[in-house]
């Protein structure tokens, strides 16, 4: 096949991409690092002609120019499925809305549910056979770019060829229009977060629950990241890669000699993934790299995918947990901070994971703006608190000061573990908002 010349024929400019998009149409932008600028520059450029344009994206890593030329939302609406910072800003100036997602169904959504007009999918450049790779986000490209009536793909000369895995790419012939990118923009670098001495505490207690052979997911923050440097500096052996965000740790961990994959039970020897963020050394490491997987989410995050290797051991962050055990991971009295992303997931495939361990890691305190402590361990969720994980699927909750496993424990059990392992300036406090609401005995007792 002459894919060259197909090439050409497909090949426009941003600004006639741009011009492919109708008042009222739903447009997909990109996910995490992958992002369509050149596209979106050349959108903005049409806002007088446009109005009502819904546009989904995943965690927005930049400013979208539609945002910046569009302050009072009325010719383009901005939909995140995974809030970052970016996406927090836009929101508070009512720029930017959260979309409610369990990430494995978002195959189903797209399938069932959404409708995508024209899709700006960011890519890497075609290889001899004719395919477009996604490069470090697979996530839900190919259900969206699989959805599209019209699809842009836009190449990015600086992305790296993320191998599967499985549909981590869409061939020339199902793509209706290629736009070359003019500044071929470096993925965005995001180095980890400096860990504070609470989250070297918190690492040092998940370590004592590390094993041999553990197959391992992090998620986003310098608490996970610094446990990946913990494992790196161990002598854990044989340890597998089952994780919805690749970051640098695993590198670390990799090139320390601590992850074969060799006891794993499917995907074995292969750093599976869905998404990747971190720093050039993370993106130079998964390109074009066999031990590295990429997989669309709904195999990558299927709790019934995560249970099938043992050992899995989940490491997520949480806002704060409830003497419940409700888990809030995304939400704080009103403010969307995150999403529920795929913490839900694989603390429920983690549980059902032979040997398997669902972590959720939080510091027991948290600075006000006024510079005063309060407590994440909370009586109960404030009002516009969102649930992300239910308090019948928590179990492993850790703090500085231990960790308590929820799993077949009464409200009153509940109650005495988790203010075990609370800030002692607030336990006393605690006790009588469990007394009051009837989850304490008298034969409690607090270490």
């Amino acid at each position: 096949m002459n894919y060259e010349a197909e090439y050409k024929e497909k090949l426009i400019t941003a600004d006639e991409a741009a011009k492919l998009v109708k008042s009222g149409d739903w447009v997909q932008y990109g996910e995490f690092v992958m992002q369509p600028k050149d596209c979106d520059a050349a959108l903005a450029k049409r806002k007088d002609e446009l109005t009502d344009v819904k546009i989904r994206c995943t965690t927005m890593s930049w400013l979208p120019e539609v945002c910046k030329v569009d302050p009072e939302r009325k010719h383009f609406v901005m939909n995140d499925w995974h809030f970052s910072a970016t996406s927090r800003q836009l929101m508070d100036m009512n720029l930017c809305s959260y979309i409610p997602l369990t990430y494995h169904e978002a195959g189903l959504l797209y399938e069932n549910h959404l409708e995508v007009d024209v899709s700006f999918q960011p890519v890497a450049p075609m290889d001899k056979n004719g395919f477009f790779n996604f490069s470090v986000s697979n996530s839900m490209a190919s259900y969206s770019t699989k959805k599209a009536k019209i699809l842009v793909v836009e190449v990015n000369k600086s992305a790296p060829v993320c191998l599967g895995g499985m549909e981590e790419g869409v061939h020339i012939s199902d793509v209706d229009y290629i736009v070359e990118s003019t500044t071929n923009p470096k993925l965005l670098n995001i180095p980890p977060a400096k860990p504070s001495e609470v989250d070297k505490k918190i690492a040092d207690i998940i370590m004592g629950l590390m094993m041999d052979g553990a197959c391992l997911q992090l998620g986003i923050g310098a608490m996970p990241n610094t446990v990946g440097a913990l494992i790196a500096e161990s002598d854990l052996k044989d340890l597998g890669v089952h994780t919805e965000m690749l970051v640098d740790s695993f590198v670390g961990m990799y090139e320390a000699g601590r992850i074969t994959g060799k006891r794993k039970n499917i995907d074995v020897g292969k750093m599976v993934y869905t998404f990747a963020m971190g720093t050039d050394r993370l993106y130079e490491f998964i390109d074009h790299n066999p031990v590295c997987a990429s997989y669309p989410v709904h195999y990558c995050n299927d709790p019934y995918v995560i249970a099938k290797n043992d050992n899995v051991v989940a490491i997520n962050n949480a806002l704060e947990v409830d003497l419940y055990g409700q888990v809030a991971s995304e939400a704080s009295a009103g403010r969307q901070i995150s999403g529920t992303g795929g913490q839900l997931d694989f603390i429920f495939g983690a549980y059902h994971s032979k040997g398997g361990k669902p972590i959720i890691a939080l510091s027991s305190t948290v600075k006000k703006s006024d510079g005063t402590l309060a407590s994440r361990i909370t009586p109960a969720l404030s009002p516009g608190t969102i649930v992300t994980v239910p308090r019948s699927i928590a179990a492993y909750i850790v703090t500085e000061y231990g960790y308590v496993n929820l799993k077949g424990k009464s409200t009153w059990e509940r109650a005495e573990g988790l203010i075990n392992i609370a800030h002692p300036s607030f336990r006393d406090e605690l006790i009588k908002a469990a007394e009051k609401a009837k989850i304490w005995l008298r034969t409690n007792k607090i270490a």
